[in-house]
């Protein structure tokens, strides 16, 4: 998801000080010691976060004219992170700073709007789609339980055998508490995300059929008991080509390429900027360690 958002807590700044207008004077707080008005709100506001705030703001609006991003764009990526994430979506967005789905979905959609401009510069071979397919992992739905040992793995094992939920297990059973709350659900893994996970773990999980229980799998953080409740076919190499060339450039874009787009895209429409304390709100940024 970073990939695809340069400013992840600034959209509610952004919201909050376009609203405001710049010459009113209307009160907007009262108090004994004196009012606010929407001026010196909009002023303290441009003072904290009007740089990036404008930034935002051109950035949408530059892009938009020369960009195509829907709003089933949009809903679709939405979609497929929930798929990803499963019952962890909600958690994801806390983490990042969004109050809900709709608040995400605004700087997702400049998010986009900056990849589209980015990726046009990225190239690739055919090699590299060839190899990219070759090593590709369609997704599959997991479920797992996580225990310190072997002869725990082996009794969970026979505590699934002998019919009881995989869910009531992993609640009772499993020492990663995130996943346990779920029922031991991890969400989908595919090739984007296969590497956040153990080998050991993937390799086994890839090896099962829909609804198969696995052996004790030992990885570096214990005992599983795996279940793939879900598993896509890998489908022909020409149905997969764009997606595949889609996932290869967007492997290689960095924080760099965008940063370059955006010049270039910000130069090609002649933006100028009037107000003088938002001056240096286009120069190019160097973006946070991490991103």
């Amino acid at each position: 998801m970073k990939k695809w958002i340069l400013a992840l807590s600034l959209a509610g700044g952004v919201l909050a000080l376009s609203a405001c207008n710049q010459t009113g004077s209307e009160t907007i707080a009262e108090s004994k010691a004196g009012d606010v008005t929407q001026e010196e709100l909009y002023n303290a506001m441009k003072e904290k976060v009007g740089d990036q705030a404008l930034q935002q703001l051109v950035y949408e609006k530059v892009l938009s004219k020369k960009y195509k991003v829907t709003d089933k764009d949009v809903d679709e990526k939405i979609k497929q992170l929930k798929k990803d994430l499963g019952t962890n979506f909600e958690t994801a967005l806390a983490q990042y700073g969004y109050k809900s789905e709709e608040d995400l979905k605004s700087t997702l959609k400049l998010g986009m709007l900056q990849e589209k401009a980015a990726m046009k510069d990225i190239k690739v071979t055919d090699k590299e789609l060839k190899d990219y397919y070759d090593n590709y992992k369609p997704e599959i739905k997991v479920r797992h339980i996580l225990v310190k040992d072997e002869k725990t793995a082996n009794d969970v094992k026979k505590q699934l055998e002998s019919g009881k939920k995989f869910e009531d297990v992993a609640k009772k059973e499993s020492t990663d508490t995130v996943s346990a709350q779920n029922g031991g659900d991890l969400g989908v893994i595919n090739n984007q995300n296969a590497a956040q996970y153990d080998k050991d773990f993937i390799k086994a999980a890839y090896g099962l059929k829909v609804n198969d229980i696995s052996a004790p799998v030992k990885t570096q953080f214990g005992y599983h008991i795996i279940q793939v409740t879900e598993k896509a076919e890998k489908k022909p190499y020409d149905e997969m080509k764009k997606e595949i060339e889609y996932d290869v450039k967007s492997s290689k874009l960095t924080n760099e390429d965008i940063s370059k787009a955006m010049e270039r895209e910000i130069k090609d429409a002649n933006v100028k900027i009037s107000d003088k304390d938002l001056k240096d709100a286009l120069k190019p940024q160097t973006p946070p360690a991490g991103q």
